[in-house]
């Protein structure tokens, strides 16, 4: 019968068409994988270099800047002033960058009076 013939090539052509869709779902899927590792390599990075200028800049700050900045952290309704205490000049860079690619901590020259 050539009805019960035009049935099977029609879904054959559904069966090709979902396969295709199916395909193609899955490659843009892998490209985003791709790029959401990507993304988090790069937010890695970016959280480590902003963990070491956090540490040198404690590591700057005086007891009085650190007490103040808890104060301020613990306290939820009260907005955070930090440009009342810098904790270093904006002149100091926090990292230097090596001609390697990598940062490293700014250390100051600090001698003791």
């Amino acid at each position: 019968s050539a009805s019960g013939a035009s049935i099977v090539a029609i879904d054959n052509k559904i069966e090709q068409a979902m396969d295709l869709v199916k395909s193609h779902l899955m490659y843009a899927v892998r490209e985003e994988v791709e790029v959401l590792k990507e993304q988090i390599k790069e937010l890695y990075e970016r959280n480590s270099v902003l963990e070491r200028e956090n540490a040198v800049l404690k590591s700057l700050a005086n007891t009085e800047q650190l007490s103040h900045l808890s104060s301020q952290l613990s306290s939820s309704s009260a907005p955070m002033q930090l440009q009342q205490y810098p904790l270093v000049k904006n002149s100091t860079p926090a990292l230097v960058h090596n001609e390697g690619g990598q940062s490293v901590p700014y250390q100051p020259n600090i001698t003791s009076a």
